[in-house]
C-alpha cells in the first residue's frame, strides 16, 4: 500500500500533474503499473481518510493544548521507532508540524500495513499530510526542503 501511496505522490502530486478525480480510471492505471487491487483500493481509502481528517471532530484533532506533551501509545511506539518520535519532536520544535498536523501525520502513520515504519517514509507520510492540510504551504515547503535538499560542500572524510 505504501508503494502506491509513494507512486501517486510522486507521478501527481510532487510532479504537479493534476490529479485525476476519476477513481476508476486511477484503479485501471494503478493495476497497469502492476499494483494489486486489494492494495490499490486500501491506499485510495487511506488518502480518503487522510481528506476526511480535514473535518474531523476527533477530540485531538479540536482540543489541543501548544504546549501539550505527547505520550506515545505501545502500539504506535512499536511502529514509530525513537529516530522517527525523535523526528516528529524536532518538527514541532522548528514549527514544521503543529500539533494538529502531528496527529494527523500519527494517524495516517498507524493505517499504514507497515509492522514499523522507517524513518525516509515517515517523511514522506508527512509530506502527504502537510500538501493536504490548507494552511500549511509554508510547512510543507519546509519538509520539502528536509527531504530533498542535498547536502553543499563536500563531506569530511
Amino acid at each position: 500500500m505504501f508503494d502506491i501511496l509513494m507512486y501517486l505522490f510522486e507521478n501527481y502530486v510532487h510532479s504537479e500533474m493534476e490529479m485525476m478525480v476519476d477513481e476508476d480510471e486511477l484503479t485501471k492505471e494503478l493495476t497497469r503499473a502492476g499494483f494489486h487491487q486489494s492494495e490499490i483500493l486500501k491506499a485510495l481509502s487511506w488518502l480518503e481518510h487522510l481528506a476526511e481528517l480535514q473535518e474531523s471532530d476527533k477530540p485531538y484533532l479540536r482540543n489541543h493544548d501548544q504546549t501539550s506533551f505527547r505520550i506515545y501509545t505501545e502500539e504506535e511506539m512499536a511502529k514509530l521507532d525513537v529516530e522517527c518520535r525523535g523526528f516528529l519532536m524536532f518538527l514541532e520544535h522548528i514549527q514544521v508540524l503543529s500539533v494538529i498536523t502531528r496527529e494527523m501525520v500519527i494517524d495516517r502513520v498507524m493505517e499504514l500495513d507497515e509492522s514499523t515504519l522507517v524513518l525516509d517514509d515517515l517523511k514522506w507520510v508527512i509530506l502527504m499530510v502537510l500538501f493536504n492540510a490548507p494552511g500549511n504551504e509554508s510547512a510543507y515547503a519546509q519538509m520539502e526542503d528536509l527531504v530533498f535538499e542535498q547536502p553543499d560542500g563536500m563531506l569530511h572524510s
